[in-house]
């Protein structure tokens, strides 16, 4: 689908830009070599850049230097392992999923990965209000938030939404994932907050930078 971008709401904001053009900077010279060897077999994903997202959100970190990074979808454990990389020692990614990583189809996830406790991992679905106003006290420290949840038209809106009753103590990034996917269109479309489709330096299938406000 090509629409215009002559009647946007959410229209990028000077800060949106300079982070967004620092970030895809850095991601020029950054290496996840030590990543892609855990993958058994070719396509490495993050070794591939522009076209993957894996070294964006590697050079986002490098450039806001977060002290709590939130993902939302922690899946194979590649992106977690990508947002962790250039972490300060006291910053934490806290990943969030419904299945714990070890039953993940193809993880390269370790256990040593937890050991640091620079990386946790949540077993819950932040897409339920209640869940999420459980986190709400952990949620509200997000400095950067990764979301790539399930895509299904519904699930991100509902986070979305949850995220609004949230005091966010700073106001974090959220870095949206397959932006260009049928059903993530119209989620992404509607996001009336500043923001940058960044698809050209991210993934294939669509990047997207928000700046949250309130």
């Amino acid at each position: 689908m090509i629409m215009s971008l002559d009647d946007e709401i959410g229209r990028p904001s000077p800060y949106l830009l300079e982070v967004a053009l620092k970030a895809s900077a850095e991601a020029t010279n950054i290496s996840l070599a030590e990543i892609s060897a855990r993958l058994s077999e070719a396509p490495l994903y993050t070794d591939v850049w522009p076209g993957e997202h894996y070294k964006l959100l590697a050079g986002l970190v490098k450039v806001l230097q977060p002290n709590l990074v939130v993902e939302i979808g922690t899946a194979a454990g590649l992106s977690a392992l990508s947002l962790k990389k250039f972490l300060a020692p006291t910053a934490k990614v806290a990943t969030f999923d419904i299945v714990p990583w070890q039953q993940f189809p193809g993880a390269v996830l370790q256990a040593g990965d937890f050991a640091d406790g620079m990386l946790v991992q949540h077993v819950s679905d932040i897409s339920d209000k209640n869940t999420c106003n459980q986190y709400a006290p952990l949620l509200s420290q997000a400095e950067l938030i990764f979301m790539d949840a399930a895509k299904d038209g519904m699930m991100e809106q509902k986070i979305l939404d949850n995220f609004k009753t949230i005091s966010f103590v700073r106001p974090p990034l959220i870095v949206f994932d397959d932006i260009r996917v049928w059903n993530m269109l119209k989620i992404w479309r509607l996001i009336t907050m500043p923001k940058i489709d960044l698809t050209s330096f991210g993934h294939w299938s669509g990047t997207g930078l928000v700046q949250w406000t309130t």
